[in-house]
């Protein structure tokens, strides 16, 4: 991979993320700080309600920060335009769709929105970009099938090809894996992995998979209450952060396997 793609794609500094709930602003977590590196695979990980799902959603601006900065390729998040943004970042939450009668290739064609004019005609360009995204994913055999006739994992694969025809720099997904079996994440994990290598995007997902997050991804940054860390695998160990991510007896980190495993002490 050439060197120029491991500059940092992403830089936050010293962010402080929430929502406005009725008259107040809640905070969930603050003093982030981390540098991404382009073309890599990167887990958010930690505790139920730490804070992950809230990150991505201010690095993609759905939420507002509330304090702190967020530069993309150099250039503060507040100086994009949404369309700009769009052609940037594309974003995959775990919310499920509505029903529909669209297809797998109608859904896939839909990324192209911020590309196309303004009454949404396809270009060259538009096709081909959406034809890459259905072969890299796998989608061939299903490009005619309606949504609603999809497994849970051919529906996360078709919202990924979704975000490749997008063809941003970032593509951002929201517990990928939260509504498949062991079969099926393992498999989002493994494509969302050959994806990172082979096109360079920085793919960065929030996952619960910690295991596979430590198997597969080329970065991974935990949040916890009193710190956050960031970094490949072996850094993460130097530091002990895997021995503080849980205050449980249930589970303890096993250095040599590299994996969190039951406590049969």
């Amino acid at each position: 991979m050439n060197s120029t793609f491991k500059k940092n794609i992403l830089v936050i500094d010293n962010l402080t993320v929430g929502y406005q709930e009725k008259n107040k602003i809640k905070i969930i977590a603050n003093n982030i700080s981390l540098n991404i590196k382009r073309g890599s695979f990167v887990a958010i990980i930690g505790k139920n309600g730490i804070g992950k799902s809230t990150l991505l959603k201010t690095i993609s601006k759905v939420l507002k920060q509330l304090n702190g900065s967020i530069t993309i390729n150099g250039k503060n998040i507040n100086e994009y335009s949404y369309r700009e943004l769009a052609k940037t970042i594309s974003l995959v939450l775990t919310e499920r769709l509505p029903e529909s009668q669209l297809t797998v290739l109608e859904l896939i064609a839909l990324g192209r929105q911020p590309h196309t004019n303004w009454i949404d005609t396809l270009s060259k360009i538009d096709i081909e970009k959406i034809e890459w995204a259905i072969k890299e994913t796998n989608l061939e055999k299903l490009r005619d099938n309606r949504i609603d006739e999809l497994s849970d994992g051919q529906l996360q694969r078709v919202l990924i090809a979704r975000a490749l025809a997008q063809d941003t720099e970032i593509i951002i997904l929201d517990e990928p894996t939260a509504h498949l079996d062991m079969h099926q994440t393992i498999k989002i994990f493994e494509l969302l992995k050959k994806l990172t290598h082979k096109t360079e995007k920085t793919i960065i997902i929030s996952s619960h998979e910690i295991n596979l997050a430590i198997k597969t991804c080329d970065q991974l940054t935990i949040l916890s209450k009193n710190k956050i860390y960031s970094g490949t695998i072996s850094t993460l160990m130097v530091e002990n952060a895997f021995e503080n991510l849980f205050s449980s007896e249930i589970v303890k980190f096993n250095r040599t396997l590299q994996q969190f495993v039951i406590n049969k002490n």
